[in-house]
């Protein structure tokens, strides 16, 4: 594996503005991926009520910005609604005209609610459907044609432990991300003779502002605590008593990009330091 053995590709993360989508972003930016980077920013969001969501601003977007141009790449950074069939297409475009095909697709767009089933809001569940499950759905049919055209690719998408392991107040959740873990196996299997592999990456906590924003909810809103004293109790439950961070999602993203890696394919791997969930 060389130093920089992405030199040439395209690389295309959803909720690349902040958590694992930059980490993702700035792992193969580093190894000479031009990255395109897009994210449901503040100012453009329209979140339902109930529903749980980091949105940075576009500060925050032209920060990674030049953290990506700073290993000497070429960047796109805009935003993205991967909800909307129209603002997925005229990205996808844009970012194929600006830097050239896209050869890699890191999705890590995604938001969460804490809603039991029964008297769960329907457009609630639909929104968490429709943001992790819909919008890798919508990004992947859009870039998979081309990469299985020429002959090579790469889609990795963040699923969760939550895929398999069940909570009694994130059925949503659960069930988007046990979607994306089944949608990426078919995806593997379809383009697997054309030279593309799709794994997800299914991390237990991670320690991203989401991830703290998800726990604090549920620490003040459930069990009348605090977010720090949850987020200990997250850390000294795992084996590793620790939360996993988010530059070791961009290694395995890295890692997943890489010639080495290209028999691992229709894999979900997780990263959970021994934890469950």
């Amino acid at each position: 594996m060389t130093a920089r053995f992405l030199e040439g590709r395209v690389a295309w993360v959803t909720g690349g503005a902040s958590g694992m989508g930059r980490a993702m972003a700035l792992a193969l930016a580093e190894v000479g991926a031009d990255v395109a980077v897009g994210s449901l920013l503040a100012h453009d969001g329209d979140p339902v009520e109930g529903e749980l969501v980091y949105l940075p601003g576009e500060k925050e977007l032209m920060a990674v910005k030049g953290e990506l141009e700073a290993h000497g790449v070429r960047v796109l950074a805009r935003g993205l609604d991967v909800t909307s069939d129209e603002s997925v297409e005229s990205f996808y475009a844009e970012a194929s005209e600006v830097l050239g095909p896209v050869d890699i697709l890191a999705n890590a767009a995604g938001i969460t609610a804490e809603q039991t089933i029964c008297g769960h809001e329907h457009s609630l569940w639909q929104r968490v459907i429709d943001v992790n499950l819909n919008g890798t759905y919508r990004t992947s049919r859009v870039a998979l044609p081309a990469m299985m055209e020429r002959g090579w690719g790469r889609i990795i998408n963040i699923a969760s432990t939550a895929a398999s392991v069940g909570a009694a107040t994130s059925g949503a959740y659960c069930a988007s991300k046990a979607g994306v873990v089944g949608l990426s196996r078919c995806i593997a299997l379809e383009a697997a003779a054309q030279g593309v592999t799709c794994n997800t990456i299914s991390p237990t906590w991670v320690e991203t502002d989401f991830g703290r924003d998800w726990m604090t909810n549920i620490a003040e809103e459930q069990e009348s605590r605090s977010g720090e004293a949850y987020i200990a109790d997250a850390r000294a439950a795992n084996p590793q008593q620790r939360l996993i961070q988010p530059g070791e999602i961009g290694a395995l993203a890295r890692y997943l990009c890489s010639d080495e890696a290209r028999g691992m394919t229709m894999q979900d791997l997780t990263v959970s330091g021994g934890s469950l969930w």
